[in-house]
């Protein structure tokens, strides 16, 4: 009987110890993962950074499926302010012939031209006007030299007008025209039918159209900016009045002389103007006195 309990009493020392190994091999275990978890891989390489992207030309393709390129400006593409400058200028002066000899001369001076010169004389003024087209910087030179010494200044409107914004735009979709349009000549090297041919030089005439007319505009624009524009009327007055002049009582005597004649030629000319009407007066007294014995008669 103690031999039967002797050897269960083994038996169950036996399995308690190789139960405790494996629990101890369990935990060896775990704590090896858990270092291999926060343990950081040396092989690891850095994520590159994604590549910068810098595109000046892209191809769309248009109606009929074609690619075309098209220009965008780059940051380095730069367009030079574009003023357009004008103005407009009366002076009062005291002889137009005089004043206009001076103009000329500052006119020469500044590199400037006239472009238009209209004169017109009434009975109460002479007005010279002038249009004046002068270099960019000599533009404020220009109208300085007007100010001091020509005359009395009635009147100056100066203005300024910044243009490059269209100057650039019109720019930018002549260079895609111009881009577009040979392409369109290449194809049409290649055309197979008459019908592709026809296509394509409808398109390449539209487009020559179009590029004429931009280069219009960037030629007048260019125009414009180059030379700046100035409308001068010089003024005479040939009627003063006394209440506003500055001359002395003997000019304004003559002046009053003056318009009293003119008044009474003026009214002289208009009664002979009424001539036919005082034709007229005799033959109705003569009708009126013919009329009147033979109505006294009949009573």
């Amino acid at each position: 009987m103690k031999k039967i309990i002797f050897l269960l009493s083994g038996l169950i020392l036996i399995n308690c110890s190789k139960s405790g190994g494996e629990k101890q091999e369990v935990k060896a275990d775990l704590m090896e993962v858990l270092t291999e978890e926060k343990a950081p891989s040396s092989a690891a390489e850095p994520i590159p950074p994604p590549p910068s992207l810098s595109v000046s030309e892209k191809l769309v393709s248009d109606e009929n499926g074609i690619n075309k390129d098209v220009y965008t400006p780059k940051k380095t593409d730069t367009i030079s302010k574009k003023i357009i400058k004008k103005g407009d200028m009366k002076i009062q002066v005291g002889d137009i012939k005089k004043t206009q000899n001076q103009i000329n001369e500052i006119i020469k001076k500044n590199n400037a031209y006239i472009q238009k010169e209209e004169f017109q004389n009434t009975d109460m003024d002479d007005n010279l006007t002038l249009i004046i087209r002068v270099p960019h910087k000599n533009f404020d030179a220009l109208i300085n030299s007007f100010s001091e010494g020509v005359g009395t200044v009635l009147s100056k409107n100066i203005s300024s007008n910044d243009v490059t914004e269209e100057y650039t735009d019109v720019a930018i979709k002549l260079a895609n025209k111009k881009i577009y349009l040979e392409k369109y000549r290449d194809m049409l090297k290649k055309a197979a039918t008459t019908k592709d041919m026809l296509e394509i030089q409808e398109n390449i005439r539209e487009l020559e159209d179009e590029i004429d007319v931009a280069e219009g505009r960037l030629r007048f624009i260019d125009d414009r900016v180059n030379y700046s524009t100035l409308n001068l009327n010089l003024y005479k007055e040939k009627v003063r009045s006394s209440t506003t002049s500055k001359i002395g009582f003997g000019s304004r005597f003559i002046d009053s002389l003056t318009e009293g004649w003119n008044s009474f030629v003026s009214f002289l000319l208009g009664m002979v103007s009424l001539w036919p009407f005082f034709l007229l007066i005799p033959v109705i007294i003569f009708l009126w006195r013919k009329w009147k014995p033979g109505k006294e008669n009949k009573n």
